[in-house]
C-alpha cells in the first residue's frame, strides 16, 4: 500500500501504473429505466467530447414494468458489454431495482476475465448486487461510482465527482481526503468493499455475499429512515459480518425525513447506537452516496485509512489483472 498522506487535497495523481489502453465506453442497464431519454444523449456527448467511442448495450425506449426491459433483455445487454473487447469503461445507466433478478444468470467468470483485460465496471445503488456478486464469486475488482444518467447526463457535472471518476479510470492508485466527525485516531488497512446498505442486506445468506475478513466496509443509502439504517447495520453486526471488519466508512444517507415521533432520533443517533454494539470503528463523512458529489471507490481493492484530527485519508490501490 502507498504510505503517503494527501493532506488537504481531494485527490493526488497516480504515481505509477497508469492505464494506457483507451477503449470504448459501454452503457448498460440492469435495473430501472431512464424516463428522460435526453440524459442518455447527454452522457454520450460527454464521453465523445473526451475522445471516447460510446456503445449503448440497451434499448433506451424499452419499458417493462419498472425495468429497462425484460430480465432477458437486460441480461443480454450486460453480456454484450462483458463480451465487447473494445470496452475499457462499462457504466450502468442507473439504479432502481432489477440486478438481483439477474444474479443467478450472470457469468461472473466471464465478467472477471473482462476485468482482467482492462474493463472497469462502474455503478452504485442497485449495481451493488452485481459488484459484490463479482467480488464474492471471483475476487475481481469493480468500481462504486457515478452512473450514466445521474453522473454524466445532467446539465452540470460535479467537478469533484468528475475528477474522482477519471482518476480511478486512468490509474491503479487513488487517494482521497475528507473531514469526519470521528474524534479517534486510526490507522487501518484491508480490502475495501461495500456499497448500498439495502443491497448489501439483500445478499446476506446468498452465494453473492462476499466473505471479507479484516475489511474496510463502506455503506450509504437513500430514502431509508434512520431506524431502518440502524436495523440493517445491527443485522450485519448480529450476523457476525461487522465483527470481521476492521472499519466501517459511512457515506451519505439521504432522502429520509425525520418526524415528530422520532423525538430527535436521527442518522447520527442511529450510528451511535450501532457503534455501542460493536468494537469496530464507525467513521462518517465519506463523500459517496445518492448525491451529485461522490468519490469512485474500487470494490475489492486493498485500501489504507488514516484518521487524525478530524480528517480521513483513504488510499486505494489495485491490479485488475490479479484475483
Amino acid at each position: 500500500m502507498p504510505d503517503g498522506r494527501s493532506g488537504s487535497a481531494s485527490t493526488v495523481p497516480a504515481t505509477s501504473a497508469t492505464q494506457t489502453r483507451v477503449g470504448a465506453v459501454a452503457i448498460f442497464a440492469t435495473g430501472g429505466y431512464e424516463p428522460d431519454p435526453a440524459r442518455l444523449q447527454q452522457t454520450r456527448r460527454y464521453f465523445e467530447a473526451r475522445g471516447r467511442r460510446v456503445v449503448v448495450h440497451l434499448d433506451p425506449e424499452a419499458r417493462h414494468e419498472r425495468f429497462a426491459g425484460t430480465d432477458a433483455a437486460r441480461l443480454r445487454g450486460l453480456l454484450d458489454t462483458i463480451e465487447d473487447r473494445d470496452v475499457d469503461i462499462a457504466i450502468a445507466q442507473r439504479g432502481g431495482y432489477g440486478a438481483t433478478r439477474l444474479l443467478p444468470d450472470i457469468p461472473f467468470d466471464a465478467m472477471a476475465a473482462a476485468v482482467a483485460r482492462g474493463t472497469r465496471f462502474v455503478g452504485h445503488s442497485d449495481f451493488t448486487a452485481i459488484s459484490l456478486g463479482l467480488l464474492a464469486t471471483t475476487g475481481a475488482i469493480s468500481f462504486a461510482g457515478p452512473m450514466a444518467s445521474f453522473g454524466f447526463g445532467g446539465d452540470a457535472i460535479d467537478a469533484f465527482t468528475e475528477q474522482q471518476f477519471w482518476r480511478a479510470m486512468d490509474a491503479s492508485r487513488v487517494e482521497l481526503d475528507f473531514a469526519t466527525a470521528c474524534d479517534r485516531s486510526l490507522d487501518v488497512t484491508g480490502p475495501l468493499w461495500g456499497g448500498n446498505l439495502t443491497m448489501i442486506m439483500s445478499l446476506v445468506g446468498t452465494p453473492w455475499m462476499p466473505h471479507v475478513e479484516g475489511g474496510i466496509l463502506f455503506v450509504e443509502d437513500v430514502n431509508e429512515q434512520p431506524y431502518r439504517v440502524e436495523r440493517m447495520l445491527l443485522q450485519l453486526q448480529q450476523a457476525g459480518i461487522l465483527h470481521r471488519q476492521r472499519l466501517v466508512l459511512c457515506g451519505d444517507f439521504t432522502g429520509h425525513r425525520t418526524v415528530e415521533y422520532d423525538n430527535g432520533y436521527d442518522i447520527a443517533a442511529a450510528l451511535a447506537r450501532v457503534q455501542a454494539a460493536t468494537p469496530v470503528p464507525i467513521v462518517n463523512g465519506l463523500p459517496f452516496g445518492h448525491n451529485p458529489r461522490k468519490a469512485t471507490l474500487a470494490v475489492g481493492a486493498m485500501a489504507a485509512v488514516t484518521v487524525t484530527d478530524g480528517r480521513v485519508s483513504l488510499r486505494q490501490q489495485w491490479d485488475l489483472a490479479r484475483r
